[in-house]
């Protein structure tokens, strides 16, 4: 028998998850979402769906409905792993994209097709193509903040968190980086290896500045400053740690600094925030647009038509299955080197 997503016991089912997001989501908005993340969850069962969550989710689908959550990177470890039929990308195109590309056999779903990136957005396969035109034989690395054609023409993609070791696993003197402008620069600080740049910008961390930070730093004590590498280098330089939104994450819960402020996609605060009593956290609030098109509205929808459904051509889906394979398997490398 069909399940009443609209029944009140349903409701009541998932009133024990509003413990995890009480501090971030105030009581009265809980009514409008509860009947969402009740039928989601239903649907999930129905359908053998799992729920994947970049971490600038709201805390309402990053605590309430996803199943595993995490940075790009994380995502596309973990999408490989899935028994499920059906995966809901709770994040933007991009890894929508990158869980099809590991999950060629199961139903992708992209609740909001229109949820891009504007790093993905900032190069083309043209470009690539007449990258390598310029610079022949030189290896090229590609953020998997790119699209599936973009990712075809590459050699190799990465993410924030294994920038440096994805450029340094190639071997080479020189190494093309894209499309990121900010990361590139933070990667060439720490290697030998050049780096030969593309001039893309993610449009929320490229909004924070040097001045802002500090101008926070002089109104808080003890504050402690963490930055993703996509920011500019000047807010990089201000800040007291750099990393993905996984390490920062982990720099929150292991370090539990006094005051933090985490420079990057506000809705990232929030869901550290869910779950720490001993931290403050003073937010600078950058949206990212795309993101946020991502409901739970939008998610329980897709569940219940199976669509948007994400579709490769298969002759890039080859070709840019192999760059991000590649990828995974120096990850791989790299953990039998620490078990060893």
């Amino acid at each position: 028998m069909p399940v009443n997503h609209t029944d009140p016991r349903s409701i009541e089912n998932v009133a024990h998850l509003y413990e995890r997001v009480k501090k971030v989501i105030p009581d009265i908005e809980w009514p409008i979402h509860a009947p969402h993340i009740a039928a989601i969850n239903e649907l999930k069962r129905e359908k053998n769906a799992v729920i994947l969550a970049h971490n600038y989710q709201t805390p309402e689908i990053y605590h309430c409905v996803a199943d595993i959550t995490g940075d790009s990177l994380a995502l596309a470890q973990r999408a490989v792993d899935t028994d499920a039929d059906v995966i809901v990308l709770a994040g933007v195109h991009f890894m929508a994209e990158t869980a099809k590309l590991l999950n060629p056999d199961k139903t992708v779903l992209m609740p909001d097709l229109d949820a891009g990136c504007s790093l993905a957005e900032s190069i083309t396969a043209a470009d690539v193509r007449r990258l390598r035109e310029q610079y022949p034989g030189v290896p090229v690395v590609t953020y998997v903040n790119t699209s599936a054609e973009v990712k075809a023409e590459c050699d190799i993609c990465c993410t924030s968190g294994n920038a440096l070791a994805i450029v340094e696993s190639l071997g080479s003197d020189r190494v093309i980086f894209l499309p990121d402008e900010y990361l590139a620069a933070y990667v060439a600080e720490q290697t030998d290896v050049e780096i030969i740049t593309w001039q893309g910008h993610c449009e929320v961390h490229e909004r924070f500045t040097a001045e802002e930070l500090e101008s926070f730093r002089a109104g808080h004590d003890d504050l402690t400053i963490i930055a993703h590498p996509e920011c500019p280098p000047d807010v990089l330089a201000t800040s007291d740690f750099v990393g993905s939104t996984a390490q920062m994450q982990d720099y929150v819960l292991n370090e539990r600094p006094a005051k933090v402020l985490m420079v990057t996609e506000c809705s990232m605060s929030d869901n550290v925030s869910a779950g720490v009593d001993d931290v403050e956290f003073i937010r600078p609030c950058n949206l990212c647009p795309h993101m946020k098109k991502i409901t739970l509205a939008n998610i329980r929808e897709s569940l219940e038509s199976l669509s948007p459904a994400i579709e490769i051509d298969p002759a890039i889906a080859v070709r840019a299955r192999a760059a991000v394979e590649r990828m995974l398997d120096v990850g791989r490398s790299k953990m039998t080197e620490v078990a060893a």
